[in-house]
């Protein structure tokens, strides 16, 4: 009996989870807004406005979701940098969502950080819900056709060369056609 209820408990969570497929389902679009940044020098990176995610087909994009309370999170945004630097000429973007509750704890925790990508803030939180994102650091790569073709959960340095194979094979994809 208890054996049953357990197995029912299990099928009826599993069902109401929110989930994605990673594999060519298109990326629910979004448009949300810019966090203005400047680099160290104050130099303007960007401006204020807002990134809809469909103005970005025909690129491979790697959505990174996080917040300045995550550890791994600190870790990753500079080598999603790394990343950028080294793929953006060939069609690659980064764009990274914000999910703290506040522009202010993203701001401070952004301050020291020399980031390029554009910076997105979620006020409200409703992409990660439609994302099905349960942990942060939690990424997708999206192929030029904006289909999600992989997904990332957590961060450790030595990732850092998986997604960048994985970015070539995608990048490569584009390049064929």
């Amino acid at each position: 009996m208890v054996y049953r209820l357990l197995i029912s408990a299990l099928v009826i969570t599993l069902t109401l989870l929110p989930r994605v497929s990673v594999f060519a389902q298109s990326a629910p679009d979004f448009n949300l807004p810019l966090l203005a940044q400047s680099d160290a020098g104050g130099s303007q990176l960007w401006q204020s406005g807002s990134l809809r995610l469909s103005d970005l087909t025909g690129k491979v994009v790697y959505l990174d979701f996080w917040a300045s309370w995550c550890a791994p999170c600190a870790l990753s945004l500079p080598e999603l940098e790394t990343l950028y630097a080294r793929f953006k000429s060939r069609g690659f973007e980064v764009v990274a969502i914000n999910l703290d509750t506040t522009e202010s704890a993203a701001r401070r925790f952004l301050q020291d950080k020399a980031i390029t990508y554009p910076i997105l803030f979620d006020q409200r939180q409703t992409t990660p819900e439609r994302y099905g994102v349960a942990g942060m650091p939690t990424a997708f790569l999206l192929d030029h056709s904006g289909k999600l073709r992989f997904t990332h959960t957590g961060f450790k340095p030595s990732d850092t060369e998986k997604l960048s194979k994985l970015i070539q094979q995608l990048l490569q994809e584009k390049e064929r056609l």
